[in-house]
C-alpha cells in the first residue's frame, strides 16, 4: 500500500512518514477514526514504510522485494488480527488465521470496508465477531519469535474495540513492554470501547472524516460524472466506503431506510389505532430476523437520522448531510416531531436498544418494546416557550 493511494489525509501521512524517518516510531499506536476514513489503508502504509525501511515520505526505497511483498499483503513480518466467529469453515476456536485467505482478498477488494462488510465477506453477518482469548494467545505466540528479515515486526490489530476483555488483559504486558522493534497498530472507530489500561498504553492517532474533495475526485476516477461525484461525497460525510456503496447502488442505508420509514409511520399511526400497533409488531418480527450486526447498523442509522431531523429542525440545514432517496417521505416534514422535549429520550432508547442486542437480548422484545415507546416519544409535544 502506498501513501499516494490513500485518499486524503496528508498531515496524517507526513506526521507518520516523518517520525519514522527521525528514528521515533511509538511501540505501540491507537488509530481512531469513523468508519471509511483510510485507517486500515494508512496502518498498511506505515508498516510497509518501517518494515521495508522506507524514506522521503513515499514507500518506494530500495528495499524493492520488501516492498513487491507487501503489494501482495504477504510480508511475513506484518501481522494481522481482527474480528472473527466460528462458522461452517471453522467450527471452534476461531482466530484470524483461518481466515487469512479471504482477509488479504479483503484488502484488496475492499481496503475502505467496514467491520459488517467482512462479516458478509467470510458469511458469518448473523452472528457477533470478536477478537478472543485465543487471538491474544496467537498474538503473544507470533511475537516472541525473531522478526523474518531481522528489522521490525508489525502487529495490525483491526477495529481493536472487538477485543474481549480476556484477551485485552493477556496482551497488556506485551504492549506495555514488546520485544524490541515490535510495533503494535491498534484500529478503532471507538476509542471509548478500549479499556483504559490499553489506550494508556499507546499514542493516539486521531483520524477525520474525509474531505467532500478528496472523496469526490476518487469517485470521478471510477466513472462517476462530476454533480453525481459531488452529490454523493456530499452525502457520504467523508465515508468513502459509504460512498461507494452509493455509487452501485448498493449501501445497506438505502435497506435501512425503508425500515425506517415503515417504522415511524406506523408509530405515528398506533396511538389509539389497534391494527397499527399489529403492523409495528410484525415490523419488529421482520427486523428481528436479521443478524445482530445488522440490528445494530440500522438503530446506529436511526440515531444519525434522528439528529439530523433535530438539525433541519432548527435550522441548520447546512449541516444536515443525509438524504433520503424514498419520494414518499420528506425528511424536512419529518423534522418538526424531532424536537428538544424528546431527542434525548429517543437517543438514549436507542442507544439502550444497542447495548441489550449486543448482549444477546430477545431482538423481537426489544424492538416491539423500542417501538411502542418510539410512539409516544414523537407524540410528545414540543416544549413551550414562556
Amino acid at each position: 500500500m502506498l501513501f499516494k493511494d490513500i485518499l486524503g489525509l496528508s498531515h496524517i501521512k507526513k506526521h507518520l512518514s516523518s517520525s519514522a524517518d527521525a528514528g521515533r516510531i511509538p511501540h505501540a499506536q491507537l488509530f481512531v477514526g469513523p468508519e471509511g476514513c483510510g485507517l486500515l489503508p494508512m496502518a498498511l502504509a506505515y508498516a510497509q514504510y518501517i518494515i521495508c525501511g522506507n524514506t522521503g515520505g513515499e514507500n518506494s526505497g530500495p528495499n524493492e522485494a520488501c516492498n513487491l511483498k507487501f503489494n501482495s499483503i504477504s510480508h511475513p513480518d506484518v501481522h494481522f488480527a481482527f474480528p472473527v466467529a466460528n462458522s461452517d469453515k471453522v467450527s471452534s476456536k476461531a482466530v484470524s488465521d483461518h481466515y487469512m485467505k479471504e482477509w488479504r482478498q479483503f484488502i484488496v477488494e475492499q481496503p475502505y470496508g467496514n467491520l459488517f462488510d467482512w462479516y458478509r465477506f467470510i458469511e458469518i453477518e448473523k452472528k457477533q465477531g470478536q477478537i478472543g482469548v485465543h487471538e491474544a494467545q496467537e498474538i503473544v505466540k507470533k511475537l516472541s519469535l525473531k522478526s523474518y528479515e531481522g528489522g521490525y515486526k508489525v502487529m495490525i490489530i483491526w477495529m481493536a474495540e472487538k477485543l474481549h476483555n480476556a484477551a485485552s488483559n493477556k496482551l497488556l504486558k506485551l504492549i506495555e513492554e514488546p520485544p524490541d522493534k515490535t510495533v503494535f497498530l491498534l484500529l478503532c472507530q471507538d476509542e471509548e470501547q478500549i479499556i483504559q489500561t490499553i489506550q494508556s498504553r499507546c499514542q493516539i492517532v486521531h483520524f477525520p472524516p474525509l474531505a467532500e474533495e478528496a472523496v469526490a475526485n476518487a469517485l470521478i476516477e471510477k466513472g462517476a460524472a462530476k454533480p453525481e461525484a459531488m452529490r454523493i461525497a456530499h452525502e457520504a460525510n467523508g465515508n468513502f466506503n459509504k460512498a461507494l456503496d452509493l455509487l452501485n447502488n448498493d449501501s445497506e442505508d438505502l435497506v435501512f431506510e425503508n425500515w425506517f420509514i415503515q417504522w415511524v409511520r406506523s408509530a405515528f399511526k398506533a396511538k389509539g389505532n389497534k391494527a397499527a400497533i399489529h403492523e409495528l409488531l410484525l415490523w419488529g418480527e421482520e427486523v428481528a430476523k436479521t443478524g445482530r450486526e445488522t440490528q445494530k447498523n440500522f438503530l446506529h442509522y436511526c440515531i444519525v437520522v434522528m439528529r439530523q431531523a433535530l438539525m433541519i429542525n432548527y435550522g441548520a440545514e447546512e449541516l444536515a448531510y443525509l438524504k433520503i432517496h424514498n419520494d414518499g417521505f420528506q425528511l424536512k416534514k419529518f423534522a418538526p416531531f424531532v424536537h428538544e422535549n424528546n431527542i434525548l429520550d429517543i437517543t438514549k432508547e436507542l442507544e439502550d436498544a444497542i447495548y441489550h442486542i449486543e448482549r444477546n437480548g430477545n431482538a423481537k422484545i426489544i424492538f416491539t418494546d423500542l417501538s411502542i415507546k418510539l410512539t409516544r416519544l414523537l407524540h410528545r409535544k414540543k416544549a413551550e416557550l414562556n
